[in-house]
């Protein structure tokens, strides 16, 4: 992810122990290239899961129409962006903004990287909690005193495991995504064909008629912003572009080859779901569990529902470990050279994990989780998490596409192994479509449940507020000089 590339590039290099010993200049012959077929897969392996299917299913055919809109207008802009500024700005966002346009607001959107998992982790474990409850009870996926359980022993059972640095957890994650992703999203296409090639009706019309989602107002739109959060991540694997031979070639040809499989790996699973699952029976967050179910008890193998919630947990969970090392230390490397958190946030345990900030981020994702305990509807306390994450992820971008624009006007010589073509027009469109979807995230949409309009307002703006914009202000407010802590202050910070 992008915040583990900036804690990569941020390191100084090491120094040869002799002059005539040190590396040659990197060559050709001496960097190793990667395809841009390889560079397609892992762009799409970083950013496609099944998770959003649920969310999208709900809208049968015109699914179809839901995704690719942000694909045009936000997948590619993000893609082509952040590949030019990783050729030609190492570090990640925060250099990126920096650079282009001041430290505070590089530290804005470093920190807004960072707070985002806070509403993430929340709605990621209330799929886990639901996705399990299909092993051990189905009844208890709609259960809020159960999912909130599930999260807080879950959250803090990987935070442990984070704080051991254990190596082979990374291994596992990746495995996890893989086994939990791709074979359960092929087996449910599969099974979905097969059912209607056995002349089962849909349960959602997949006539022409319905290729458009009904137009009841702004609330029509609100599950787009689920979708840019869907696509989010995938400026991360910009940092490789200086791997490929040709990036002015191959980069677009990966980005157009990763683009075609994300969208086939979320639209795909998504209809199939519509076609056994009612809209009106469908849950956001065990939807997928209800489909895999529905499929299996049709042909007689109900008990692989339990197998493939397994699989399907352990990529969720797989994911999460990856997400809780990653943020954390690319705000810990800024912090540590502009002094923008405390030193106390700042300390390191013996395995080198940013203890402090771990146990902070959990105490408020804790008491964020507890909120499903007195929310009536886990799949309105779902969607609420959702939309909070993706606001406050939206502000990384849109200040991404205004460095970039500004950065062509103030640097235009600065060396860039690729340069957007039409980048006014490209991060144009992707700035607009990034404020469009926070505008509109402010919107209830039609299955918020009923619930009083002021509590999703309160909820999602509050969350925007006070995580992405209060607190990294008060940081900035309250920063002391002594905060700097890398070069001999470093190894102080160490317990």
């Amino acid at each position: 992810m992008t915040t583990t590339e900036q804690v990569r590039e941020e390191r100084p290099p090491a120094r040869p122990a002799r002059p005539d010993l040190a590396p040659a200049p990197d060559t050709a012959q001496t960097r190793q290239f990667i395809s841009w077929a390889t560079l397609a897969m892992m762009t799409t392996a970083s950013v496609a899961n099944l998770r959003p299917a649920p969310s999208m299913a709900i809208y049968g055919l015109a699914a179809v129409f839901l995704y690719l809109v942000p694909a045009v207008v936000f997948l590619l802009p993000t893609a082509l962006v952040s590949a030019e500024l990783a050729s030609g700005w190492t570090g990640g966002v925060y250099r990126w903004v920096s650079e282009g346009l001041s430290k505070p607001l590089g530290f804005l959107a470093v920190w807004c990287q960072f707070a985002m998992t806070i509403a993430y982790y929340p709605s990621l474990l209330a799929y886990v909690a639901s996705t399990f409850a299909y092993v051990v009870d189905p009844s208890l996926a709609g259960n809020g005193l159960y999912i909130a359980i599930v999260i807080v022993v879950v959250y803090w059972s990987g935070v442990l495991i984070s704080l051991r640095g254990t190596k082979a957890v990374a291994g596992l994650a990746g495995v996890g995504l893989v086994v939990g992703t791709l074979i359960p999203g092929v087996v449910l296409v599969v099974l979905g064909l097969v059912f209607l090639g056995q002349g089962n009706p849909s349960a959602a019309p997949m006539d022409t008629g319905h290729v458009l989602p009904p137009w009841a107002g702004l609330a029509s739109l609100v599950l787009i912003v689920n979708n840019f959060l869907s696509y989010a991540g995938m400026e991360m694997n910009g940092v490789h572009v200086a791997s490929l031979r040709e990036p002015g070639k191959q980069f677009p040809r990966a980005m157009a080859a990763s683009t075609g499989l994300v969208l086939l790996i979320f639209i795909l699973p998504a209809l199939a779901v519509s076609w056994v699952m009612p809209g009106k029976d469908l849950s956001l967050t065990a939807g997928v569990m209800q489909a895999f179910q529905g499929f299996f008890d049709h042909f007689h193998v109900g008990w692989l529902t339990k197998v493939v919630g397994v699989l399907l947990v352990a990529a969720a969970l797989g994911g999460m470990l990856t997400w809780l090392s990653g943020p954390s230390k690319g705000l810990l490397i800024v912090a540590r050279q502009e002094g923008y958190l405390p030193p106390v946030l700042q300390k390191l345990n013996r395995h080198g994990v940013p203890r402090n900030i771990l146990l902070a981020q959990g105490v408020l994702t804790t008491l964020i989780a507890l909120l499903y305990a007195f929310v009536p509807d886990v799949s309105s306390a779902y969607w609420i998490f959702s939309v909070v994450t993706a606001q406050i992820y939206l502000v990384v971008y849109l200040l991404m596409f205004a460095a970039v624009i500004r950065l062509r006007a103030t640097r235009p010589g600065h060396p860039r192994g690729f340069r957007v073509p039409a980048v006014h027009l490209v991060a144009g469109t992707g700035f607009a479509a990034s404020l469009a979807a926070m505008l509109i995230g402010f919107v209830p949409p039609q299955q918020f449940g009923g619930g009083p309009l002021w509590r999703y307002l309160l909820t999602v703006g509050g969350g925007l507020l006070v995580i992405g914009f209060l607190a990294p202000l008060a940081f900035l407010k309250c920063r002391k000089p002594h905060w700097a802590t890398t070069g001999h202050r470093e190894a102080a910070a160490v317990e």
